[in-house]
């Protein structure tokens, strides 16, 4: 197994497959620069990783989900191309086979590991959602496992489907992978047209409420999935999501009053506004500090409230001894007092 990642520190991987997968999304494989072909990667299907690229002089990290199962030589994702999309649109308009990027470890609770599965489950997605479900799906089929898996995908046309020749595929090979692609425009294919909705997940999933449910997807999707799902019996304790959306920032108590923030050991002894997002302000007066996933899930951003308070709105990756020695998420905590940070 490879053992890139020491000390939650960015490792150096090579890109060494890129295609299309649709008219706006791209596929990589990434791979160690090592050049020992049998090192092979471990994570928990469903995770994500954050790639980093220096862009414009500063170091950008942006969080994917890896759609390749564990114990591969490669890491697979795919990114889709989003209007103002620093990150995703440079990697499909530059980052090309034999280019070197900055890579922390895979991380994230929404797996299929930590969110262990009843022997029948329902994946069900849009978009580039399919990326983690599809990991889980191929780890399952590829351990053999005896798990029956419906999955439910969402997309535009057949065109429009993320990994559609592989689904068919996988579906025409494994009696208990069982594809139900709902297509706005099924035109060429077999697969009915239809909006997702309560109806349209009855029909395609009748014994919805006897799986655990993995839902991965725009975050109005996810909403109404969700609601959806609950209202056709599912059980609470067996509905996972994931929550890979930025959090808002939470500025309650702000009042707009100045408070005094200071880094000793980058020499940073500023005033900022109290309820100011901590990794913005960190940014702003330049800490070199990891903001990856900006949604308070991989923890790339941890650091240390040594004086003062700041309130949180995630502590997703922190252990309740690291909370109790300060130690916050930049990304998902706002100011609250004078405060001193340190970033060990």
């Amino acid at each position: 197994m490879i053992n890139e990642w020491q000390n939650n520190q960015p490792t150096t991987l090579r890109c060494i497959d890129k295609w299309q997968e649709t008219s706006d999304t791209f596929s990589f494989k990434l791979a160690s620069t090592q050049s020992d072909p049998t090192l092979t990667f471990d994570f928990k299907p469903g995770q994500f990783v954050s790639l980093g690229f220096e862009l414009a002089g500063k170091m950008e990290y942006r969080a994917y989900s890896i759609s390749s199962a564990p114990a591969e030589h490669y890491l697979q994702l795919t990114v889709k191309r989003v209007d103002g999309g620093l990150v995703s649109n440079h990697m499909i308009d530059h980052f090309n086979v034999g280019d070197n990027v900055s890579v922390l470890a895979p991380t994230g609770p929404f797996n299929a590991v930590d969110c262990a599965p009843k022997s029948k489950v329902a994946l069900l997605s849009a978009g580039c959602g399919i990326t983690p479900v599809m990991s889980m799906a191929k780890t399952w089929l590829k351990a053999q496992a005896d798990i029956d898996i419906t999955f439910i995908h969402m997309a535009k046309s057949s065109a429009q489907t993320i990994y559609f020749d592989e689904l068919e595929t996988l579906h025409s090979l494994y009696p208990n992978f069982h594809l139900r692609l709902l297509l706005k425009d099924n035109a060429g294919t077999e697969h009915p047209q239809g909006r997702l909705d309560q109806e349209w997940l009855r029909a395609l999933c009748p014994d919805l409420s006897e799986r655990t449910v993995y839902l991965c997807g725009p975050t109005q999707f996810m909403q109404d999935m969700e609601q959806n799902a609950l209202a056709l019996g599912v059980d609470p304790s067996q509905f996972h999501q994931e929550s890979f959306t930025p959090i808002e920032a939470h500025t309650e108590n702000s009042g707009g009053d100045a408070v005094q923030f200071e880094v000793p050991a980058f020499g940073v002894a500023t005033q900022v506004e109290q309820g100011a997002t901590l990794a913005d302000v960190l940014e702003e007066n330049g800490v070199p500090i990891i903001i990856a996933c900006r949604s308070g899930m991989c923890g790339s951003c941890k650091c240390k409230v040594t004086k003062g308070e700041v309130s949180r709105t995630s502590t997703e990756t922190l252990t309740e001894e690291e909370l109790a020695q300060g130690y916050t998420l930049a990304c998902s905590s706002q100011i609250q007092s004078d405060v001193e940070v340190s970033l060990t």
